[in-house]
């Protein structure tokens, strides 16, 4: 089930108001309801794969009361490398099975071998990458003991499962959001009235901006041979801002809905594109993804103490783990390693931290070094994107190529013309809320005529809208 899909505008406000109708009984049931919707939600879209949460939730539920019972040290790492086995066990066979299968044949090929083996046709579960790590750190938690499990089944599940971030985000701690399980909630019109207006500015970064910039992006990255330097360069900006529109305004959405029912959900994305080094930009990208991989990889690898060697060695095994986490294709291992090379530089020269605080916090406008730095930022991060949108890295690579031979010649102009007349101007409109909101969790939020920045962008998402066909969010096919 979309967010974006008129089942969604039909099933939230049943679920919302059966949620509230709970309320004058006890926890248990709001629980409950929670678990069934989130199962009818999930299984909207193909209800055999309810049977993969159920069984890793019936997992990690079994290891973290367990966990609880021994204090033998052999015993405990037993069962937390069980939950490891399992949990990446089943995301390796969905998700990377053909993947290792190919790369191993054509391994063999390359050494004068023919081998051919069995290949399976695999439906990649939604969703799977986001729960599996979701219920790893529940385990990993408990075992480093710095979380209570719970041995209420019906809460742990609806942690699990809980369906406004269940697909695609935020990735949030147990330690966050499963004690919100065990409070019974009230309704407070404030709470819902401030989700509201986080999914309406969801609605708006989909629909009218990363839906508007994926016709044109998917056009220029399908037919790059035919176009020039300066329409690819358009293209590549074009999916920076469809994947930022688009993900971003997922977990807007996601968050909203979950404030809808009282649950706060960790802040996933900061305006990374305001962001004036790479490091910043990682700080305000995807948070929950970065700083999962931060806890549970990072700083048990040593993080950036020890040598330059081995500070050099776990940031490339993050960026790379991190790519290879978002599909099976080379061409996110390329782009975790241009990040990494991205990165080293500010790392090496301790220079990773000094971004910590809202970009021109005391100014209304970004001095001329900022604006540099923003821009530089932003242009590396584009450059990035073209291994991630692209099919393979060779076309990645000729897409670069390309995207090199500048030469702006009346073609050209037509082209650009072409693209950026429709997009480009909503782009900067995007791009001047966020600036003048950036201290805000969202731009509505606090603003002082609510109702009539919600009829305006209301009538935005109406006018410039993308509704001719219902498009999928991208991070569900991670």
């Amino acid at each position: 089930m979309l967010f974006n899909s008129l089942d969604f505008a039909l099933f939230i406000p049943i679920v919302f108001a059966l949620y509230w109708m709970l309320q004058k009984h006890s926890v248990k049931w709001q629980n409950l309801l929670i678990v069934v919707a989130s199962y009818v939600f999930y299984g909207w879209w193909d209800y055999r794969f309810l049977v993969l949460i159920l069984f890793s939730t019936l997992v990690d539920f079994w290891i973290g009361n367990y966990l609880k019972k021994t204090t033998d040290t052999s015993k405990r790492k037993i069962l937390l490398y069980t939950s490891v086995f399992v949990n990446i066990g089943l995301l390796g066979f969905f998700k990377y099975y053909n993947f290792f299968i190919d790369n191993f044949s054509a391994a063999f090929s390359f050494f004068g071998s023919d081998i051919q083996p069995n290949s399976l046709h695999i439906i990649l579960p939604v969703g799977i990458s986001f729960y599996t790590f979701q219920t790893l750190s529940y385990t990993i938690d408990v075992y480093r003991k710095k979380l209570e499990p719970t041995n209420n089944f019906i809460q742990f599940a609806a942690f699990v499962s809980f369906f406004p971030q269940l697909v695609a985000g935020p990735i949030e701690r147990a330690t966050h959001l499963l004690p919100q399980f065990k409070k019974k909630h009230t309704f407070h019109s404030k709470n819902a009235i401030d989700g509201l207006q986080q999914i309406l500015w969801g609605l708006f970064k989909k629909v009218v901006i990363a839906d508007n910039c994926a016709q044109f992006a998917n056009d220029i990255f399908n037919n790059y041979p035919a176009y020039s330097s300066t329409t690819l360069l358009l293209g590549a900006f074009y999916f920076a801002f469809q994947i930022y529109g688009d993900f971003s305004g997922y977990s807007d959405i996601a968050i909203g809905t979950a404030r809808l029912f009282g649950f706060n959900l960790m802040q996933n994305f900061a305006l990374p594109y305001f962001s004036r080094d790479i490091a910043e930009f990682w700080r305000r990208w995807h948070i929950s993804l970065s700083t999962w991989f931060r806890d549970y990889m990072y700083i048990p690898l040593g993080g950036s103490r020890g040598t330059k060697g081995n500070q050099i060695r776990n940031v490339f095994i993050i960026f790379l783990v991190s790519g290879f986490w978002h599909g099976a294709n080379w061409t996110f291992i390329v782009w975790g390693f241009l990040n990494a090379c991205y990165f080293l530089p500010v790392m090496l020269s301790n220079k990773n931290r000094v971004h910590t605080n809202i970009v021109a916090e005391n100014s209304f406008l970004p001095s001329i070094k900022e604006i540099l730095q923003m821009g530089f930022t932003f242009f590396v991060t584009m450059i990035a994107w073209v291994f991630f949108r692209s099919e393979n890295v060779t076309t990645a690579f000729l897409y670069m190529k390309q995207m090199g031979t500048f030469s702006l010649n009346f073609m050209e102009k037509i082209q650009l013309e072409r693209y950026a007349f429709e997009i480009v101007p909503l782009i900067v409109l995007l791009l001047i809320i966020e600036w003048f909101t950036r201290k805000q969790e969202h731009p509505l939020k606090e603003t002082k005529q609510p109702i009539l920045a919600s009829l305006i962008l209301m009538l935005l998402i109406f006018v410039f809208g993308s509704f001719s066909k219902l498009q999928e969010f991208i991070y569900f096919q991670f």
